[in-house]
């Protein structure tokens, strides 16, 4: 009898498990929620899949926030390998400019439409539509969502590969935590989202505009450089979702969540100050402008800085330098890219084998990691998705 694996949850993780295990003499069982597979992964390769990054390992290792326990399997299955495993589904990728590697059609479907297929062809048997309710042991109840009929499956082991809880509506909804000790999860908290912050109605002509090559940081933390955008209900860009953990170390040390823009980096304070003298000439506004503060900074300039330093040059340059903005909070977590948290790492083995459960094996954004945009959730993904799965194969040959 071959022996049965079921993995749920066709995302990227999921996926990456089960052309693993399709490579041993097991039946290979997919269930997927949805009515087809990794609509996350479709929806982020909508404006160009950025599926790694090139740069040296170490420093990519850098990026995550639990980088000693992810090193091992994303140096084994880095950007390099991503690359050659694309290229072995007729798929050429390309790295970008700032480092990021995308496929050169740079869409995810025909990666996606090309992968499904080789797995279709290996064996792997995809269950669409079919809602898990229930994990016992190695006992799965699925309730298929068209006959609404429910079923008891019994497996050999169980690969979860649920995703967190961040766009909920294309699958990842977190029901899966129920199936877990409460103290076998860090609770969830939105990543790689926007940050909230309530403007006056004169702030509203520049939602939508960009605040460019600024410069953010939090506390005494590094300064990174980059484009912001202003939004309707406060900040968001690749720039706020780099800051994004150190905030939310600030709201667990029970701080107010701020943080501080430079908004003309390029000059020293001294420098913008002498820019910044009155004239009798030219209005304030114009005096501003050719400061270096276009439309959207000047308007967040006045939003933020009392009126009584807006003549007073060097008071008003060190705030523009060091401009201070406090935040209400992160957008919901449902909008939010990514999640921080997830099921713990103690209460996983090294080959990612719940303690409490040894049939179960657990991959993906499930796990308690985070990282910043720009390929390093994905690498993660497919990384911990063949590290479950190689659990699995090391789990099952030992009970032969």
């Amino acid at each position: 009898m071959k022996k049965r694996v079921a993995i749920i949850g066709a995302g990227p993780a999921g996926l990456m498990a089960a052309e693993v295990l399709s490579q041993s003499d097991y039946e290979v069982h997919v269930y997927e929620q949805k009515p087809s597979a990794a609509r996350k992964f479709l929806m982020a390769g909508k404006t160009g899949l950025n599926i790694s990054h090139a740069e040296p390992v170490a420093q990519f290792i850098g990026r995550y926030d639990q980088a000693e326990w992810l090193e091992p399997w994303v140096r084994q299955w880095d950007a390099v390998w991503i690359q050659s495993w694309m290229k072995d589904l007729g798929i050429e990728s390309y790295i970008g400019s700032s480092g990021r590697v995308f496929p050169i059609e740079m869409k995810a479907a025909p990666l996606l439409r090309a992968w499904l297929k080789r797995l279709q062809e290996q064996g792997v048997q995809f269950h669409y539509r079919h809602q898990c309710l229930d994990l016992n042991a190695a006992a799965l109840t699925v309730k298929d969502l068209l006959s609404e009929q429910v079923t008891v499956q019994h497996f050999d082991a169980i690969v979860l590969a649920c995703g967190a809880v961040s766009w909920s509506k294309l699958g990842s909804d977190g029901a899966w935590q129920q199936w877990l000790a409460k103290d076998e999860i860090e609770a969830f908290q939105a990543s790689n989202a926007g940050v909230e912050h309530q403007w006056s109605t004169f702030m509203q002509p520049v939602f939508g505009q960009p605040l460019k090559r600024v410069e953010a940081w939090v506390g005494d933390q590094a300064k990174t450089m980059g484009d912001i955008v202003i939004s309707h209900y406060g900040l968001e860009s690749g720039l706020i979702y780099k800051q994004g953990r150190a905030l939310r170390e600030q709201v667990k040390n029970g701080q107010t969540m701020q943080l501080y823009l430079d908004l003309l980096p390029d000059q020293s304070i001294a420098q913008l100050a002498q820019k910044l003298q009155p004239s009798k000439k030219q209005s304030l506004s114009n005096v501003w402008r050719k400061a270096g503060l276009d439309t959207a900074k000047a308007s967040l300039v006045r939003e933020l800085v009392a009126k009584a330093l807006w003549n007073d040059p060097l008071a008003l340059a060190q705030k523009v330098k060091h401009l201070l903005i406090p935040f209400s909070g992160f957008r919901p977590i449902e909008e939010a890219i990514s999640c921080a948290g997830g099921i713990k790492r103690e209460v996983l083995t090294e080959q990612l084998q719940l303690r409490s459960n040894p049939r179960v094996f657990c991959c993906g954004e499930m796990l308690d990691w985070d990282a910043p945009t720009g390929g390093y959730l994905l690498t993660a993904c497919f990384a911990t998705g063949r590290a479950a799965a190689e659990g699995v194969q090391n789990y099952l040959s030992a009970q032969e």
